[in-house]
Order: C-alpha cells, then structure tokens, then sequence
C-alpha cells in the first residue's frame, strides 16, 4: 500500500500545476465543497449527547467493549475520533459527551437490529450517521439483493424511529461517497451507487437534517493530491482523509 501511495503521489506531481492545484489547504477544500451546500449549522447546548453512528468509516477500529464517554479507544482511530478531539479542547465549557457505535461492513438494516441499545438508549441530543457504501457495494461483492428503494425505505424507517422518540433530536447525515480508480472503485459503480448518495441527499432534506457532501469533499480533494492519497481502496479513508471527513463534520456545528 505504501508503495502504491508513493507511486500515485509521483505520478500526480507529474502532471498537477505546481503552485496551482497543490497550493489548496484543507480548509479551503472544505469551504468549497459546503459552499455550494449552503449547509447549515447545528448549535451545541450545555452537556449535548453527540453520537456518531455509521459502519466502517466510522467505526475505524473502535474498542466496542470499551463503552465510556469521550474515551479515545471507544471512538476509534478515524474521522469521528478527529472532530470529538476538537470539539473537546474547543469547546471544553461544554460538557460535551461524544460517542461511536459504528460497527464495519454494516447497511442501514443492521444499524436498525442494533438501534435501541447502540441509539436511542444512549439519547443523542446530535445524531450524525453516515451509512450506505456496503448497501451499495455488498450488491457487487457479496449476495446482498438490497435495492436502492431497500435503503430509501430502511434508511426512513430508522429516522421515523429516532424522532418518535426524540423529536428534537440534532441530525447530521453524511453523504456515501466512493473514489473511483482506487482499488476496489471501479466503473461497475457508476451511475449505480449515485443514487445512494442522491437519496442520502434527499432524506436530509426531507428531515430537516444537516447534510455533509462527503463526494464534493473527496472529488475537491483530488486536486490537492491523488485519489490514494485520502483513501486506501476507494472507500476507507487515510488519516489524510479522516483529517479531511472531521474538518467537514466540524463545519455543521458551532457552539
């Protein structure tokens, strides 16, 4: 993998502008991908519960027996772990209490099996999901026969669920977003798993919820450095790519 990071980045280099595309910062990536969003953004209250909910990307190798608040092993090593380290030193007056229950390879049914224990009795004031790459890919992969009206239905099922328990709960969903040409994203996505992250999209806006265009994110990215540089098979990110998912989440909030 190093090796083939190593030979992407050389062979970006060759053909980027230098002092053109490799002079974006991260913040700026980020600014223009949301810019176009207009995305809005939550307010943290005193002692607000955040929990970040999701399969792999989240998940990123959280100790799942490990179930104490802001602990560094029950959150991971990824994006999620990134922005509560932030939240945590900027906003140390808040009281914050932030957890992950992401578990890898899950789609949104299997984040419905696990819902009441790993959800709502943990009772999120903010609730940020970003699920709905493996209800795509486990189609190619695997024998999963989930349609894209499987996930638009689960995925609203889920919600309905979480706002009849707590209807002023704080939603933050994150767009499903793949990057082609990177090991396992390859043109048998395409235009297929577009529509996941159109209904993504859609079921933001249907529940007044934040929406993060992780796609923009990652495609802006791009011009900075090469696909393998934020993801290692198109779909897991790097730590440069965690770096870049958290300073997005950071921009949903504000205190």
């Amino acid at each position: 993998m190093h090796q083939e990071n190593n030979e992407g980045r050389r062979k970006f280099l060759k053909t980027a502008s230098i002092g053109g595309l490799a002079a974006l910062s991260i913040p700026a990536i980020v600014s223009s991908a949301l810019a176009k969003e207009k995305v809005k953004k939550i307010r943290l209250q005193q002692n607000d519960t955040i929990l970040f909910q999701g399969d792999s990307i989240t998940d990123a190798r959280r100790k799942r027996d490990d179930n104490t608040v802001n602990s560094a092993s029950a959150l991971g090593n990824g994006y999620a772990f990134m922005a509560a380290s932030d939240l945590l030193c900027n906003q140390a007056n808040k009281g914050l209490n932030i957890y992950n229950k992401g578990i890898s390879g899950n789609k949104v049914y299997q984040l419905a099996e696990r819902w009441d224990t790993d959800a709502l009795d943990i009772k999120p004031n903010v609730l940020s999901i970003l699920v709905g790459v493996n209800d795509f890919w486990h189609t190619l992969v695997r024998d999963y026969t989930g349609t894209i009206k499987t996930y638009q239905d689960d995925y609203s099922a889920l919600l309905d669920r979480t706002k009849q328990r707590f209807p002023e709960v704080k939603l933050i969903i994150g767009e499903p977003f793949a990057v082609s040409g990177v090991k396992s994203v390859d043109e048998t996505w395409f235009p297929g798993f577009n529509e996941y992250r159109q209904a993504a999209r859609e079921i933001a806006a249907s529940y007044g919820a934040v929406f993060i265009p992780y796609q923009s994110v990652f495609d802006k990215a791009q011009k900075t450095a090469p696909g393998v540089y934020w993801t290692y098979d198109g779909v897991h990110p790097t730590i440069a790519g965690n770096r870049l998912m958290a300073q997005a989440w950071m921009e949903t909030v504000k205190g």
